[in-house]
């Protein structure tokens, strides 16, 4: 198994890519529907709501989506440090990180279960937190990964990028399989989410957490053999 994993790294680390997608969908789906309307992995969405809410529109949450973008920034930092000085592609620190953001995917139901079924709002502040940080996390090895077009937490230029270079725009080459495949997994990580909702918060929370461990597992499966790496982060 391992040798047919190491075969093809593109082809592994954009299947692994994917799958983070559709898991980023069940989590926004989640946090949008479950943690008052906060995106926890799509950035660009806290930031329209806390520019509409700091008008008084609708009673939009503020708090939420701060608590959200920073730390998604701050878990973005960290993975920016972990990996400084790493060669592009997997290596032992991507596998430590995913695993990373696993274990706070994870641990971040612990506080909706420890409020119960009206868990209140601190406790909802503080998965938000949680899951911003892991995501943070999981968007900074994306980018390290760097498979075009597969950031794994939005999928806009993604979407623009599909149009614009399709035979009705530029007309020119371009992967569309896995552009269309990125816009596809997010959505169905919502619908997902969304379903899962109706029988607990924490079952979305606890699949996007099981997903990213089994992609930490696979990734590190699949990685080729690399000399040892640079001691100081």
């Amino acid at each position: 198994m391992r040798a047919s994993l190491r075969r093809d790294q593109e082809r592994l680390h954009l299947a692994l890519m994917l799958v983070l997608t559709f898991s980023t969908g069940v989590i926004d789906a989640v946090g949008y529907l479950g943690l008052d309307r906060v995106f926890t992995g799509n950035m660009t969405g806290n930031v329209v709501i806390l520019g509409m809410a700091l008008t008084g529109a609708d009673g939009l949450p503020v708090v939420g989506p701060v608590v959200a973008l920073a730390c998604f920034v701050l878990g973005a930092i960290l993975a920016g440090a972990l990996l400084r000085g790493v060669a592009k592609g997997w290596s032992g620190r991507v596998t430590t990180l995913l695993g990373l953001v696993g274990l706070v995917v994870t641990a971040s139901v612990v506080p909706i279960l420890a409020g119960g079924e009206s868990a209140p709002e601190p406790l909802l502040l503080l998965t938000t937190g949680m899951l911003g940080f892991a995501m943070g996390m999981q968007a900074g090895v994306a980018r390290h990964i760097a498979i075009a077009d597969v950031t794994t937490v939005v999928v806009t230029s993604t979407l623009a990028g599909l149009a614009f270079d399709s035979w009705l725009g530029r007309r020119v080459g371009q992967k569309w399989g896995r552009r269309l495949l990125a816009v596809i997994l997010i959505s169905l990580g919502a619908l997902v989410g969304a379903a899962l909702l109706h029988i607990h918060l924490a079952l979305g929370i606890a699949l996007a957490a099981l997903l990213t461990v089994g992609v930490a597992a696979l990734g590190h499966l699949g990685a080729p053999s690399r000399a040892p790496e640079p001691a100081g982060v």
